[in-house]
């Protein structure tokens, strides 16, 4: 590194707000671009290069700065201490089995990772059959696939290194607990499926990145292939290929008679999928295009036979299940099993001969039963108003288990017997926190349009509506992805320190189903952080806070929508914390899978699609001296989803606009290291960042 560099980025700061200095981000004003006749610049291009010792010495420099700042909050100490105090409890995950063994993971309270066990039935003492933990000195390789053998003998199961997408497969003995010499590299977006003489398994991975590329570089070109156990990866043989259509996602899954390998056929993130089917049980057999209209979301439930049950969207947003016979698959011959209702239809399984339906109504779980005739059978009563997942098996199995959770209860597990309707508590953790004090409601808010937009709020019974309560406003709004009451150890503890917590279930997401969803993309993407907007003006309004006082958080979409929405109003909000966002919309679909989102924002290589973008993209909507919320962006070196370099510009530009002066709001990025998008985050690691998101809101928006 060359000298003169490194003491351009040496910080200079103090822990008051108006006191910081930045570190110098250097500009290039003639990285230009050309998007239909409109020029922009893009000034901090040179950070996309997340290898390049300039951008390292940026990222250090950020780190100090932010960090100097946290440590000088004399509250956050104090915060860590209480998040690692109550994240100590016990929790183990929904049960499934195969082979006839049972198989669950536990943590025991303060382990970076879940540990997976193995037991003859749920009765019986567990062993552990695969720690993570043991995998890594800081907890940062993952678990991200477990697949048991139909025979009970094998487990494949797929590991993440510092939070990244890419996952390497193995294969465990289950008697012996030994690693075989199997391995699988390359996979990403991909379970592993067994042949039914669990002779091996199917696969989907990309070709092998360039050298260094593998954290930034388009992925396309995934291919099905078949590993058989014993053998080098580089004598697996290729099952399903589609080098005309780059772009697709192939995603094979093997039946549970074993008579058919299923073929979910994606395009990007869209919901609507293709879907072709292959008979294992005859040689030469050719996949067969059941449905390749692209005309809806087709989700395969089961097969009876040659009878293969979808929850489709077809004719029916808020989904419906109907059956086709693969011998007379006309659309003539389709059958309707269950019709639309009124609410979404959000999940069905096939367990015991029934179909598990789950609805969402107004964003909360309800269960029925059918058969698989479509006859309603019952109505399943569930332990409260919140979420349920789970209720998972196969056709002849007699018990399946689900997990209950709300806001303010932690998730339980329950056993339900398929034939009574029963359900009986299996597993109920402990956690350091008292509910009582506290309170979930639901209310609808207008937005600018009139639509009527669900928002839960969470706070201390008896809260003075005064405008004084610091608030943390939640919401995701994209990819028909639904927001739904859910257990937080962090979002307790911010209950605790006074905070009220409110949701908002947006234009985007799921949770009305596919209209809902398409409302909230590509030209109409604004109609997601007007929803969002709306939200925050009717908490001001409805005396639960005030700008100072309002902080708004989201991760990813919902980074982008906090990006959005703190350059639009900037003044109706006190702090703002955008995790891993997209921030830059011009160039989001540039780096490994963002061209899959293409389906929901539109791109700037269209015209019309690029106008929308250019209106909303938060780098390139900050204004110079214009006074932004306080704000604490947050990133990771290994995210390979949304690329950091969306947050390291967002961050650099910010602080060239914000407002300069005597108390200036602080602009910070959080830079973590060996770690991704989120998922598979070593829990000391998310103790560390979620203590100094508190910490930060805390100081900023005056909770002292």
């Amino acid at each position: 590194m060359q000298l003169s560099l490194f003491f351009a980025l040496m910080p200079a700061f103090a822990v008051a707000a108006d006191a910081l200095t930045y570190p110098t981000s250097r500009k290039d004003e003639t990285v230009i671009d050309d998007y239909h006749g409109t020029k922009v610049v893009d000034p901090y291009r040179w950070l996309e290069d997340d290898n390049s010792e300039e951008t390292k010495a940026w990222v250090k420099a950020q780190n100090d700065v932010t960090f100097g700042f946290l440590k000088g909050i004399p509250k956050r100490e104090a915060i860590r201490q209480r998040l690692q105090k109550a994240w100590n409890y016990e929790r183990t995950g929904i049960p499934f089995h195969h082979g006839g063994k049972w198989f669950f993971s536990r943590n025991s309270g303060l382990q970076n990772q879940s540990v997976l066990y193995v037991a003859d039935s749920l009765d019986a003492m567990p062993r552990e059959l695969l720690d993570p933990n043991k995998l890594s000195k800081d907890g940062t390789i993952s678990l991200t696939e477990t697949e048991p053998s139909e025979d009970g003998k094998w487990l494949v199961y797929g590991v993440s290194k510092a939070g990244s997408d890419w996952q390497e497969f193995r294969v465990k003995d289950i008697a012996t607990g030994k690693d075989t010499d199997d391995l699988i590299e390359w996979v990403k977006f991909s379970g592993a499926s067994w042949a039914k003489d669990s002779s091996g398994f199917y696969y989907s991975r990309y070709p092998q990145p360039k050298e260094g590329a593998a954290l930034t570089e388009a992925n396309k070109n995934q291919t099905v292939y078949f590993h058989k156990l014993g053998t080098p990866q580089s004598e697996d043989q290729m099952i399903y290929a589609r080098p005309d259509q780059p772009d697709w996602g192939l995603h094979a899954s093997v039946s549970d008679d074993g008579a058919y390998l299923f073929y979910h056929v994606t395009n990007g993130t869209d919901p609507k999928n293709r879907f072709f089917y292959q008979e294992l049980g005859r040689p030469g057999a050719k996949v067969v295009e059941l449905l390749n209209d692209f005309d809806a979301s087709y989700g395969l439930i089961d097969n009876v036979g040659s009878v293969f049950y979808f929850r489709t969207n077809l004719d029916a947003p808020r989904y419906r299940v109907i059956a086709i016979d693969v011998t007379k698959p006309a659309k003539e011959n389709w059958r309707e099993i269950i019709p639309e209702g009124a609410d979404k239809l959000d999940s069905v399984s096939c367990v015991g001969g029934q179909l598990l339906c789950k609805s969402l109504k107004d964003a909360r779980s309800a269960m029925t039963a059918y058969d698989l005739n479509g006859k309603k059978l019952r109505d399943i009563e569930l332990p409260g108003i919140g979420t349920v997942g789970g209720f998972g098996g196969k056709r002849e199995d007699k018990i399946t288990h689900y997990a209950y959770t709300s806001f303010t209860s932690p998730g339980a597990i329950y056993r339900y017997d398929i034939a009574t309707g029963k359900s009986t508590l299996w597993k109920q953790p402990k956690v350091d926190f008292d509910a009582s004090p506290y309170e979930t409601t639901q209310v609808f808010v207008a937005s600018k349009d009139g639509t009527k937009v669900p928002m839960f709020l969470v706070h201390k019974k008896g809260l003075r509506l005064d405008g004084s309560n610091a608030t943390l406003l939640y919401g995701y709004g994209g990819f028909n992805i639904s927001l739904t009451p859910n257990f937080s150890i962090a979002r307790a503890i911010w209950l605790e320190l006074g905070g009220v917590y409110a949701m908002a279930s947006l234009r985007g997401g799921g949770e009305y189903g596919a209209e809902w969803h398409l409302a909230g993309t590509k030209l109409r993407k604004q109609n997601v952080f007007d929803d969002f907007i709306a939200c925050a003006e009717w908490l001001q309004m409805e005396g639960y806070t005030s700008p100072q006082k309002l902080a708004i958080m989201g991760g990813s979409n919902g980074g982008l929508l906090v990006g959005a929405c703190m350059t639009q109003r900037p003044e109706l909000f006190g702090a703002a914390l955008p995790a891993v966002g997209v921030m830059d919309m011009l160039r989001f679909h540039k780096f490994t899978i963002g061209w899959a989102w293409k389906s929901d924002y539109g791109s700037s290589e269209n015209a019309d699609e690029f106008k929308a973008i250019y209106a909303y993209s938060p780098l390139h909507n900050l204004k110079p001296r214009t006074r932004y919320p306080a704000t604490l962006v947050t990133t990771a070196d290994h995210d390979d989803r949304v690329v950091p370099a969306h947050s390291f510009k967002f961050a650099a530009r910010l602080q060239e606009c914000q407002a300069k002066g005597e108390g200036a709001p602080p602009v910070l990025i959080r830079i973590e290291t060996s770690a991704g998008h989120g998922a598979g985050t070593a829990l000391t690691k998310v103790i560390e960042e979620t203590a100094d998101e508190w910490a930060f809101l805390w100081k900023v928006l005056g909770m002292e």
